[in-house]
């Protein structure tokens, strides 16, 4: 038979795998609980999304839109389809179609994959994950710092602060468009300065220019003209607030005026979380204020705000600041001899998850030695024995499997079935009254 050739994952959509898993889940059971401490509920909308929603939600003129979506044409009906790269203009879409800001306000949080056709780069991936928040239906800013200070508290939970918080408003459109013409003049009289990039963003979106990374424009764009001198009474006000707020919540942060969104539906609030241990790739969490899009995507005017993260980037900080899974694989690992004390085994290890035990019991048939060396490898505390002998008699061998022995319990002992059940659940019994105090 000929060789067959493996297949090999796409290039910048990793797996995920096992040994990987442990930070995930740390993440995400940190995320959940943080996000219901705020009074955020769940929304999970799909990957695939009509091409149409992101055009018009993101912008036909953008990076996004013009070079790095999945786009393709589904086969069966002819419709334009597209693998979302974000997931705001999903769920506005959402909340627009259920009605759901009908009664009141909402407050939504989702997380999951997203996808974008880029060099893939550490902490960038074609396939990368994001756990975002929206607010509709507050007008703010008071919305604005909470999300602020929930990621903030998530990075605490996650034990990655210090981020650094660069804060800037984007006004309104009006106020936006008096400065782009500014911009759009300021660059004009240094066209020689400007990168092809640039040159290609001046008159579709010349925000953009003022974000770009090569450094032979840094200085152009430091003396660029800025928004915040464009700033009318009531922008100022917006933005003077979030300040008295974050201030009065002991939120340290730096006013960036080069921090900027190229696309008109976001209006005042625009903030990033750096950090510096992650190169050029600085940024964690990104948020803003996006007033108009609701409207702009068929729905009733509606103030709205939120933020993203990108998932593989803060456990990439997390890993640099030491995380480590606490957590062994397994509590108990159940050895047998088959037979009858396979059954026996199993029906062991049903009754240890009955008393909140992480177990696994041995599969197949291999020598003791052979299972108590997987037994080791697994992580587990304890080993349970369940022999030809013990089984017949009713019986477990009990082998505790860290620390020291004499202390802890006992090197190996064999016990009457119940006595071992009976051991193991008052062991559970005292962690969580020790939990408990």
């Amino acid at each position: 038979m000929a060789k067959v050739q493996k297949i090999a994952g796409i290039r910048g959509m990793n797996d995920i795998l096992p040994s990987e898993a442990p930070i995930w889940e740390y993440f995400e059971e940190c995320a959940h609980d943080v996000l219901r401490g705020y009074g955020y509920k769940q929304i999970r909308t799909p990957i695939l999304e009509a091409t149409s929603l992101f055009k018009r939600g993101i912008g036909e003129v953008t990076d996004i839109v013009e070079k790095e979506m999945y786009c393709f044409t589904d086969s069966l009906n002819g419709e334009e389809l597209a693998l979302r790269p974000e997931n705001t203009a999903g769920v506005v879409r959402s909340v627009i179609e259920h009605n759901l800001t009908y009664n009141a306000p909402q407050r939504l949080w989702y997380f999951g994959p997203m996808f974008r056709h880029e060099r893939p780069q550490r902490g960038r991936y074609r396939q990368f994950h994001q756990l975002g928040v929206e607010a509709l239906g507050f007008k703010g800013p008071d919305v604005d710092v909470e999300q602020i200070l929930m990621a903030r508290r998530l990075f605490d939970e996650l034990e990655i602060l210090p981020l650094k918080l660069e804060l800037n408003s984007l006004g309104n459109l009006e106020e936006r468009k008096v400065h782009r013409e500014a911009l759009i003049k300021y660059f004009e009289s240094n066209r020689d300065v400007l990168d092809e990039d640039a040159k290609r963003r001046l008159y579709s979106n010349p925000l953009r220019i003022l974000d770009t990374k090569n450094p032979d424009m840094q200085q152009l764009v430091e003396a660029a003209p800025k928004l915040l001198d464009y700033l009318k009474e009531d922008s100022l006000a917006f933005l003077r607030r979030m300040e008295e707020l974050l201030s009065i919540a002991g939120v340290d942060y730096t006013i960036n005026p080069r921090l900027v969104r190229g696309l008109d539906y976001y209006n005042h609030t625009v903030y990033e979380w750096v950090t510096d241990k992650l190169g050029a790739q600085a940024t964690v969490c990104g948020g803003g204020r996006y007033d108009p899009l609701i409207e702009m995507l068929g729905g009733r005017p509606t103030p709205a705000v939120g933020f993203a993260m990108g998932v593989e980037r803060v456990l990439e900080v997390m890993r640099e600041c030491g995380f480590e899974s606490a957590e062994p694989d397994t509590e108990v690992y159940v050895l047998h001899q088959g037979g009858n004390s396979q059954g026996y085994a199993m029906m062991l290890g049903e009754i240890l998850r009955d008393a909140f035990y992480d177990v696994i019991v041995h599969a197949g048939e291999s020598s003791l030695k052979s299972q108590m060396k997987k037994a080791d490898q697994s992580g587990a505390k304890y080993a349970l024995i369940c022999g030809e002998e013990e089984t017949a008699k009713g019986q477990v061998t009990v082998k505790c499997m860290y620390g020291d022995p004499e202390e802890r319990f006992m090197k190996q002992e064999t016990l009457d079935l119940q006595d071992a059940i009976q051991y193991f659940v008052n062991l559970n019994d005292d962690f969580f009254k020790e939990d408990e105090e």
